[in-house]
């Protein structure tokens, strides 16, 4: 797993159900990207109905 340490401040939070676990930064000022698993959400979900539930 890759670690690395911000200086800019940032809120984070967790989900766990069963054995999988999500994470999600959130840094103040950014341009409001979503990125999966290092894809953009549009690559990622191809229905436009999966989008909106994220």
């Amino acid at each position: 797993m890759a670690t690395y340490k911000s200086k800019k401040a940032y809120m984070y939070g967790t989900g766990r159900r069963k054995s999988s676990v999500a994470r999600v930064h959130l840094f103040p000022g950014g341009t409001g990207a979503i990125t999966i698993n290092g894809r953009d959400i549009d690559d990622y979900f191809g229905l436009e109905t999966l989008k909106l539930i994220v």
